[in-house]
């Protein structure tokens, strides 16, 4: 369905010159973007071509599909008016915005707690289906600078004559943020168990709006207030990492900006820079090395003389992780001894905050080996691999099959195809009871490397294996 402009769209034919995409090109990427939130597109040349040349303006998700794919071309957001289909049915760069002012901070967030909500229960993935694609690396540079500039607000204090509505103020206090932060841990336990998919993990969006976001346009001192932007900002970082799991880029990213912006209204740096290496990791795993290092430098930057040793650890870890990407191997190798050195000074006793409880040895251990499987020294990842297995496993479910997927590369990078094969039905065994896309992710990187031996009997066991996890996608 479309509908008519008066005349040629010539800002879209603009645009698309510049980022030397052909109308069939065009057509291809949008009815791939589409597929990934599982609409059926049939665009082909003759489409866009009547969308330039006749001025037709496509309905429903299609004109932000538009936008997200000429966006990844030119690696930056590209808005409706800037290709003229400004008039299309809205779909608000929601959760975007870094703003300056706290009480718009506030409604930037709400907003966006709002909005998803209403996609999940339409069935369809509502926004989230409109803005498929649309994660944008150099989107994450504003809200890391103003962080940077400035990680604390002056004062977060709410009157009640700023509340908006009507009827009595909600009057907030430590009680309301001691429920919030109970949430956000049963919610860590849940999400590293069952994954972000789980629909245990998914009530973390529904208790930012029902719970949330009632409290945050509430009325409450300085004091609580902080509090209550700290809680806050843990959830919705939460929110940001599940959607990450399960693969739903675009919403992460937006519940990652809106988790820094809390961060500063709480005046918790080491929260910010939390938050800050969850958005090193995204653009890490989305190909974005370089990007990757700098954000975990600007949590390290921050936090220098502020967060524990184990804080530091797991920045410097995170660190490792964008150079290795970025295939820098002397810079992840120092990243890495940098890690080891400060976990070696973290104590008992150190004020550690909740939200870094997974964080120990093992952990240490299995990045590091991630590193090196980046780097391609498989000798490194089975040492560092084994470490990393020899611990318990009920609780942190989904990184055990991680772990399992990363030593069955190992293992055949070595030319050891039988071991690989082993791991890797222990790891699809893994997959099979948590609803994690990313995990699904690690094992097709598997399967793919292993084509080469398609006809040996133990890989075409495996794949038999993995069959019913890769046909049907997480939730």
């Amino acid at each position: 369905m479309s509908r008519e402009l008066r005349g040629p769209n010539e800002k879209l034919g603009a645009v698309l010159a510049l980022a030397g995409i052909s109308n069939a090109g065009l057509a291809r990427r949008v009815n791939d973007l589409g597929a990934q939130r599982g609409l059926t597109l049939r665009y082909d040349k003759t489409s866009v071509a009547r969308w330039v040349s006749k001025g037709m303006v496509p309905q429903g998700a299609a004109p932000h599909l538009i936008a997200a794919a000429i966006g990844q071309k030119l690696g930056r957001p590209v808005p409706l008016h800037e290709i003229g289909l400004a008039d299309a049915d809205p779909a608000p760069e929601v959760g975007l915005a870094f703003p300056r002012d706290v009480g718009q901070a506030v409604r930037s967030a709400t907003e966006l707690y709002r909005l998803d909500l209403a996609g999940r229960r339409a069935g369809t993935g509502g926004i989230w289906q409109s803005l498929a694609g649309s994660f944008a690396v150099s989107a994450y540079a504003t809200p890391a600078s103003r962080w940077l500039i400035t990680p604390a607000d002056s004062s977060v204090a709410r009157e009640a004559h700023s509340l908006e509505g009507s009827g009595a103020p909600l009057k907030v206090g430590h009680s309301d943020v001691q429920k919030l932060r109970e949430a956000a841990e049963d919610a860590r336990r849940w999400d590293s168990k069952y994954g972000g998919g789980d629909w245990r993990s998914s009530m973390v969006p529904e208790c930012l709006r029902v719970e949330a976001a009632p409290l945050l346009l509430g009325a409450y001192s300085d004091e609580v207030g902080r509090a209550l932007f700290g809680a806050s900002a843990e959830l919705t970082r939460l929110a940001g990492w599940m959607a990450f799991d399960t693969g739903q880029q675009e919403a992460a990213q937006r519940y990652y900006i809106q988790a820094l912006r809390l961060a500063r209204a709480a005046a918790d740096v080491p929260l910010g820079g939390y938050v800050l290496a969850s958005m090193s990791l995204q653009a890490t795993y989305r190909g974005f090395g370089d990007e990757g290092v700098d954000l975990a430098q600007a949590a390290l930057e921050r936090n220098r003389g502020l967060a524990t040793a184990r804080t530091m650890s797991f920045f410097r870890l995170v660190e490792a992780r964008a150079h290795a990407r970025a295939n820098d191997a002397q810079a992840a190798g120092a990243a890495l001894k940098a890690a080891e050195s400060w976990l070696e000074r973290a104590r008992e006793g150190d004020n550690d905050p909740s939200w870094l409880g997974f964080y120990s040895y093992d952990r240490f251990a299995a990045d590091a080996a991630e590193c090196y499987r980046d780097l391609k020294a498989p000798r490194q990842v089975r040492r560092f691999t084994e470490q990393a297995l020899s611990q318990p496993t009920e609780e942190f479910v989904r990184s055990h099959g991680l772990r399992l997927v990363v030593s069955a590369v190992a293992e055949l990078e070595s030319g050891n195809l039988d071991a690989a094969c082993e791991q890797g039905v222990r790891a699809v065994e893994v997959a099979g009871r948590i609803s994690s896309a990313r995990t699904t992710e690690y094992v097709k990187d598997l399967l793919h490397r292993l084509e080469p031996y398609g006809d040996e009997p133990r890989v075409v066991e495996l794949r038999e294996r993995a069959r019913p996890l890769l046909m049907v996608a997480p939730a």
